[in-house]
């Protein structure tokens, strides 16, 4: 076969052009002379931070790289119970001395004034505070959990999310948030899959490209603004076994195919900070690899924000043996790349001496100086350094019945129906219904993982949203019948009491809010033992049961959760929780959620992601000796990436292929006709995938290219059209850039990774 190759350069000058243009509209226009106005305020600001510049001492420079816990403000009990401590007066101390650039996770608009005032006016310099603060998936209200919500497969809606959570944020005073997580997590085992986009590089892309959007708004000096920070950098997604921190170890090619693409798809949207990862990669640490932090965002991308160290990260290079002191450590990631330290202090008390003894050079310190306050300027603070601080503001928007009713949108969409068999669902309201299991009539664990300040108060639990929903027309009985992972005495007895009363059980079951996340590595990613023992007695009545699954990542299912009718993924759905649920379960809203993740058979096939590269020995229909696959299960998911189910009936026909050539410099239109079968009205994804025949380099069984989610009413059909052009089939050559083949390609319009109508097409070089 011949072949043409073409290999995409950098194009650095064309890319800081683009970085410019793309900074103003997320604030930094003043760095970009379009016009005359926006010239005077470029030379003002440049002018301004310059003067700085030249009359900071070093400890004044190093001050401004390092943020610190906020002890100052409100702080919940689990990230900081020592809120209002002594620590007050030294820290005060140190922001009039100038030695601290900002403050971490705290909220209240009221109380932001103070640290702020004594930054702004009893500082010698008088440069104000940035606040930050993790603000992952709501504020007071909460949305899904970015998993969950990325099954809406509606990255429109992750904007709007990310917009309210925005408005919250910065009208309690808070001028950054720690998010989005663009990590491509492919490991279930991995606790903060639950705050990415799955397994897939377009769906993280689309994703991070929202969230940013969502968060930044039109200008980061906006008093509804927050800057984003996309986090972690790099490849922490890909953590060994799955366990949290581990080290990672991969090619270039999968590094720059599959784990920078989101981070540079969130940098292009806008975003002007980056957190670094806690793992190491190939040997060298995130917070320490001046090939990455340095030689990729900065020299490649033309990246025009700052760096910001994971919590204490940098300090972390001392025990992954790669620094031998603090203040090695600080030498290390300053210099790789590192521009400012969360929580160690490291670079207060050590920057300023490296400097003198010439091991760090000023022009370094002033670099990272600049960066910084530019972020600063771009957010307005220099102008107002006490935006976001009115209570009145506060007050009005914080929890807001505008921003529940986005809640309850978003909660719904991010329900995906697992199985349905027989019709179970929708439910009638009229019927006696058990609710059963220990995420049943609560609000502890609606909110998930990594939700700091959510309001439980205005929470709805699954118990609550199924009584407004029945309200006199049906019966709902009530058992928790265990705990998540102990059991209760007695409890299934009274369980299956309930459950023979009903006409169907309502299963409850899965992760608690402290089984996903951070720290939150799961070996056996199972429904814990005493609620598999639950759900076995429930099934053994003989009564129909609905499972709601609770989980922050996919779970291998088995026995009687895995045999259920019906299974809808409901993972962590926030503040309108209930709502959400009785909708769907009712049949208010017919389900529209897609898997973002693979459900596997067994723990034991983690990582298990549809994208994987073809192998020599695949496993085959009838073919099971000598393939790629294990002993105890098929090399195929549970449930496959893109799966889910409606209230409706998709039927796809009708492929067509404009051409059957590609054209290098054209394009191709693929279509095909939906329609829905059924007698209800639904919502599809309809997904676009293809596969390169033969290449230089082993590709993916199939790679998600673009979808389309469409409303259909009962008996209507829609052809779906989609546009494919040559980049769209770019991948990591030899020469770890990416490139483009001449040759055959497969393609498929489907409703998930697994299935679909097959076609074929030919690039020509």
């Amino acid at each position: 076969m011949t072949r043409s190759r073409k290999t995409a350069g950098t194009q650095d000058g064309a890319l800081a052009t683009r970085r410019m243009v793309l900074g103003a509209g997320a604030g930094l226009g003043w760095l970009v002379t379009t016009t005359q106005a926006a010239a005077q305020q470029a030379q003002r600001h440049n002018a301004r931070i310059e003067n700085l510049i030249a009359r900071m001492t070093l400890e004044e420079k190093a001050g401004q790289l390092g943020v610190f816990g906020d002890r100052f403000r409100n702080l919940p009990g689990d990230v900081n119970p020592t809120a209002f401590n002594p620590d007050q007066t030294y820290m005060a101390d140190m922001i009039r001395s100038g030695r601290m650039g900002g403050l971490f996770n705290g909220y209240g608009a009221e109380q932001a004034r103070y640290a702020q005032r004594l930054a702004v006016e009893e500082s010698r310099l008088g440069i104000p505070l940035m606040y930050a603060a993790d603000i992952i998936h709501g504020f007071k209200t909460v949305f899904p959990i970015p998993l969950g919500e990325t099954a809406s497969f509606e990255p429109d809606l992750a904007e709007r999310t990310a917009r309210v959570a925005a408005i919250e944020g910065a009208a309690s005073g808070i001028h950054q948030t720690y998010a989005p997580m663009v990590d491509v997590g492919r490991d279930q085992r991995w606790g903060r899959v639950a705050e990415g986009a799955g397994e897939d590089v377009l769906l993280n892309e689309r994703f991070a490209r929202s969230r940013v959007k969502g968060f930044q708004g039109a200008s980061l000096a906006a008093h509804d603004s927050l800057l984003a920070t996309p986090k972690h950098f790099v490849a922490y997604g890909a953590a060994e076994g799955g366990m949290e921190y581990n080290t990672t170890d991969m090619s270039e090619e999968t590094l720059r195919g599959v784990y920078l693409p989101p981070f540079k798809a969130a940098l292009d949207a806008g975003a002007l900070s980056v957190m670094s990862a806690f793992n190491a990669i190939n040997g060298v640490p995130a917070s320490g690899s001046h090939e990455l932090l340095t030689g990729v965002l900065h020299d490649e991308w033309s990246f025009a924000g700052f760096v910001l160290s994971d919590y204490t990260s940098e300090r972390e290079l001392i025990p992954h043996g790669f620094a031998v002191d603090d203040r090695d450590a600080t030498r290390i990631a300053f210099l790789a790349g590192v521009d400012v330290s969360m929580q160690s202090g490291l670079y207060n008390d050590h920057l300023p001496g490296l400097v003198r003894d010439g091991l760090v050079p000023l022009a370094r310190l002033d670099q990272a100086v600049r960066r910084v306050l530019r972020v600063k300027a771009a957010l307005g603070l220099f102008d107002d350094p006490y935006k976001g601080m009115d209570p009145a503001v506060e007050a009005a928007v914080v929890g807001s019945a505008a921003h529940h009713a986005v809640a309850h949108e978003a909660a719904r969409r991010s329900i995906v129906m697992l199985k349905n068999d027989g019709g179970l669902l929708p439910l009638s309201k009229g019927r006696t219904l058990a609710l059963i299991g220990p995420f049943g009539d609560e609000v502890d664990d609606v909110f998930g993982p990594w939700t700091i300040w959510g309001d439980h108060a205005k929470a709805v639990s699954v118990a609550e949203g199924l009584r407004r929903s029945m309200g006199r027309a049906g019966r709902l009985l009530i058992e928790r019948g265990s705990g998540v992972e102990t059991a209760i005495p007695g409890g299934i007895e009274q369980a299956v009491a309930a459950a023979r009363q009903a006409d169907v059980v309502i299963l409850s079951i899965g992760e608690s809010a402290k089984m996903s996340g951070e720290a939150q590595s799961r070996t056996e990613i199972v429904v814990p033992a005493p609620q598999q023992a639950l759900a076995e007695a429930i099934a053994a009545t003989g009564k129909p049961v609905v499972v709601l699954l609770r989980h922050g990542r996919a779970l291998a299912l088995e026995g009687a959760v895995c045999d259920a009718p019906a299974i809808l993924a409901t993972w962590f759905l926030g503040s309108q929780t209930g709502t959400a649920v009785a909708n769907v379960l009712f049949g208010d809203y017919s389900p529209s959620g897609r898997l973002p993740v693979s459900f596997p058979h067994r723990p034991g096939q983690q990582p298990f992601y549809y994208n994987h590269l073809a192998t020599g020995r695949p496993e085959l229909p009838g073919e099971s000796e000598f393939k790629a696959r294990y002993r105890e299960t098929s090399n195929t998911p549970l449930f496959s990436f893109g799966h889910g189910l409606t209230y409706g009936e998709a039927r796809y026909s009708d492929l067509r292929l404009s051409s059957d050539t590609l054209v290098w410099s054209g394009q191709i239109e693929i279509s095909a006709t939906v329609t829905n079968a059924g007698s209800r009205a639904m919502e599809e994804v309809v997904q676009l995938y293809i596969r390169d025949r033969v290449a230089s380099r082993v590709r993916p069984v199939r790679e998600l290219k673009d979808f389309q989610k469409i409303a259909l009413q009962p008996g209507q059909s829609r052809q779906v059209r989609f546009v494919l052009r040559r980049e769209q089939l770019e991948f990591i050559g030899g020469d770890d850039r990416p490139t483009v083949e001449a040759g055959q390609f497969d393609v498929w319009v489907a409703p998930s990774s697994t299935e679909g109508l097959a076609g074929a097409f030919t690039l020509q070089g």
